[in-house]
């Protein structure tokens, strides 16, 4: 399933998301630029390695600088390519508008760091012998995915499911897009248990974890004039194709 649109507009323009947005892009301009000798050493550097913080003598002896966090946010940055910084910025969008026009811009960017700092650790704790890096913002993503789905549970997400090669749009609640792919992500974590470890690439256990700290800190964000759910709340699919903002 890939989500193409919501249907609550924005009443304000997502600054706080844009930027973001703009930020991983500028850096992943950068990767692009590195030659494949900087890139690796880019991303073992600046991604979240999980052996560095279980095995100080492993990191030691690679002369990574052993008890250094800030991997931990420089990853949020980082992305492995042209299908990853895109499918992850266009559910960023999708959903950091509303989730950013409910919290403040402000505090839809702390949110979102501390949720991609969570992910991060929760990916070290449930893949501790892993020499692979891990990078980018699907983690913290995920946080705002999971305070989507409590603050706008009736909305619907117009999702794109290909049957084969023909493509096919439906309407689906929120809380069922999201819980869905929640529980796809949990599954998945539950079979790299069964592995050995990471499959396919992918830190779903970072999702997992993420997700369910969106779940758990949005109302913390959100200011007391804004828990109330507005109207928009209520649109159909016709509110996916209007203005997003005055």
């Amino acid at each position: 399933m890939f989500p193409i649109r919501d249907t609550i507009p924005s009443r304000n323009p997502p600054i706080a998301t844009a930027v973001i947005i703009a930020a991983n892009c500028l850096v992943f301009v950068f990767e692009l630029m590195c030659s494949p000798e900087q890139l690796e050493r880019v991303v073992y550097i600046f991604g979240v390695v999980p052996r560095y913080y279980t095995d100080a003598d492993w990191a030691a002896s690679l002369t990574h600088p052993v008890g250094k966090y800030w991997p931990l946010l420089t990853s949020m940055f980082l992305h492995g390519g042209w299908m990853h910084i895109i499918g992850n910025m266009w559910t960023l969008w999708i959903f950091g508008d509303n989730v950013e026009d409910r919290m403040g811009s402000v505090r839809f960017v702390l949110f979102y760091l501390l949720c991609g700092l969570i992910a991060a650790v929760v990916h070290i704790l449930t893949n501790a012998d892993s020499p692979v890096p891990t990078l980018g913002a699907s983690g913290a993503i995920a946080g705002v995915m999971g305070a989507y789905m409590v603050m706008f549970p009736h909305s619907r997400v117009i999702t794109l499911v290909p049957v084969f090669f023909w493509p096919l749009f439906f309407e689906l609640p929120a809380f069922l897009y999201l819980g869905i792919w929640y529980l796809t992500q949990l599954y998945s974590g539950m079979f790299t248990i069964g592995a050995g470890g990471q499959v396919g690439g992918v830190a779903w256990w970072a999702h997992v974890g993420g997700f369910v700290a969106g779940l758990l800190l949005v109302r913390l964000f959100v200011p007391r004039r804004g828990v109330r759910r507005f109207e928009a709340d209520e649109w159909g699919v016709e509110g996916a194709w209007g203005p997003q903002w005055p």
